[in-house]
């Protein structure tokens, strides 16, 4: 079974500060490198410093992805993203055998049975079987939302902390596990914002906020302001706007940051605002309406905003 992405990390690091601390006897080089038959040899004077490496890869040889794949021997790696980390066995939907050949009808209800218990005795009590519901609820808002896997794995991590703390009594599963979400966007630089999450989940838009503001802080969970130029690329795709509107954008919300028209303002209008006035500097002009639905203001914002900017930005 594969280690957890931090452990295999803490090992690696050990291991190369193992390999710096080394140094050739002869030539005091530091320049250490393990050849191909294994041995542990100075790349400078050609000395042997060992000749008993332990090899560590697989006792197979494979040539091909295909090869190396039907030859491993270990399964997924751990997961937080599944209430039991994805140790347990899963019996697979297919009706086939070893083979591929399809299984007898008899056969085929006995594995339906087995695929019942399977699930019934894969969570233990009532706390399991909400975890379980909870990363469920995760797993189906984050493919919502279109957001990588590590952001998934983050928002596990934040609920599991939040259940650990307690922190889930007198609070709604897919309450907790939406703010979980939000958080871990945050925390992972993919912006989205309380809207976009709030279209996705169960739970009202208010209720959300109010959660996550409490999550972080009993978790003590730095999340940095969100920063208005990591919605232009996302708003300027949707817009069908070039790179040149992208980078005026970008241009216009450090020019009007600098001068503190930011503070207290909401990151996807002052995004928004950005992209409106760079097209129409760009000449690939958008409407307020357009650029309104597509960050998910409304147009006084983007107005409002807009004359600041570019006021900012020393036009009139």
């Amino acid at each position: 079974m594969e280690r957890p992405t931090r452990q295999r990390q803490q090992q690696r690091e050990t291991e190369q500060e193992g390999e710096e601390a080394v140094t050739c006897p002869e030539c005091d080089s530091a320049e250490i490198v393990t050849d191909a038959d294994h041995e542990l040899v100075c790349d400078d004077c050609g000395l042997v410093l060992d000749e008993n490496q332990i090899d560590r890869g697989p006792e197979w040889r494979a040539f091909n992805h295909s090869e190396r794949q039907s030859k491993s021997r270990v399964g997924a790696p751990i997961t937080e993203t599944m209430h039991d980390r994805g140790l347990t066995t899963t019996i697979d939907w297919k009706d086939k055998d070893a083979y591929g050949r399809s299984i007898s009808s008899e056969k085929r209800s006995q594995m339906h049975r087995l695929r019942k218990w399977q699930e019934r005795i894969r969570t233990k009590d009532a706390g399991e079987r909400n975890l379980q519901f909870a990363l469920s609820e995760i797993d189906r808002m984050a493919s919502a939302l279109g957001v990588p896997r590590s952001v998934r794995e983050v928002a596990s991590v934040i609920y599991r902390r939040a259940l650990s703390e307690d922190l889930i009594r007198g609070r709604s599963i897919e309450g907790v596990s939406t703010a979980a979400l939000y958080a871990a966007c945050r925390q992972e630089g993919i912006p989205r914002s309380l809207d976009e999450v709030a279209e996705v989940s169960r739970v009202p838009q208010k209720e959300i906020g109010r959660t996550y503001r409490y999550i972080s802080q009993e978790l003590g969970l730095e999340l940095k302001p969100v920063d208005p130029k990591q919605f232009v690329p996302r708003f300027a795709s949707a817009l069908e706007l070039s790179e040149e509107v992208q980078a005026k954008a970008t241009e216009i919300i450090d020019v009007s940051a600098e001068q503190g028209l930011l503070s207290g303002k909401s990151p996807t209008g002052f995004a928004a605002a950005a992209i409106y006035a760079a097209s129409l500097l760009c000449n690939e002009k958008k409407t307020q309406r357009e650029v309104a639905d597509v960050a998910q203001v409304t147009e006084v914002t983007i107005r409002n905003r807009y004359q600041e900017q570019i006021e900012a930005m020393g036009f009139r």
